[in-house]
């Protein structure tokens, strides 16, 4: 029976600096705060049989909300955490996402291949789906992680535009069969 994976990317974080918090504590902003708040009302039916997030703080404090509203844990998972693209925070990171969707092979010295997390998206929605055939699951995770898995899944027309213009938050379902 398949699975409806709900896809929430995380809410407004605070902009990643060098010497800043990590990639793990970086939390979102009160704006953030606000929209995981508001996004209790969209993503509460049906009722999710689980919520799964990326260890992120800011993945874990956009679903957070949900979680205490339905009573439920938030069980996180490394292998949804974000893109590990190997740059040290930029004002030109743009010019280098391109790069690496134009070759999703591409990956930099201490960092993964773009391929990488669509490979990782996929085989970790489908262990969801099959923890929870038929349910509905939550998933809490980040852009790149998202627009990855969502050309796992064969979405059309996921390109770097698509995945440089997706809000935060932002919510993509997709139909996981087990």
């Amino acid at each position: 029976m398949p699975v409806d994976i709900v896809l929430v990317r995380h809410a407004q974080p605070f902009v990643p600096t060098p010497g800043g918090p990590d990639e793990y504590h970086r939390s979102l902003t009160e704006d953030g705060l606000a929209a995981a708040e508001r996004l209790v009302e969209l993503l509460a039916e049906p009722v999710p049989a689980a919520i799964v997030s990326s260890p992120y703080l800011r993945a874990v404090q956009t679903v957070a909300p949900l979680a205490r509203a339905l009573g439920l844990p938030i069980h996180t998972d490394h292998t949804l955490r974000e893109w590990d693209h190997g740059l040290e925070p930029t004002p030109d990171y743009a010019r280098h996402f391109a790069a690496s969707w134009a070759d999703p092979a591409f990956a930099r010295p201490g960092g993964e291949s773009l391929q990488a997390p669509t490979d990782r998206a996929v085989a970790a929605l489908t262990a969801v789906a099959h923890e929870y055939p038929g349910r509905t699951v939550v998933v809490g995770s980040h852009g790149t992680f998202i627009a990855q898995a969502l050309v796992g899944f064969e979405w059309a027309d996921v390109d770097w535009s698509f995945a440089r213009n997706m809000s935060m938050p932002a919510i993509y379902r997709v139909l996981v069969g087990v």
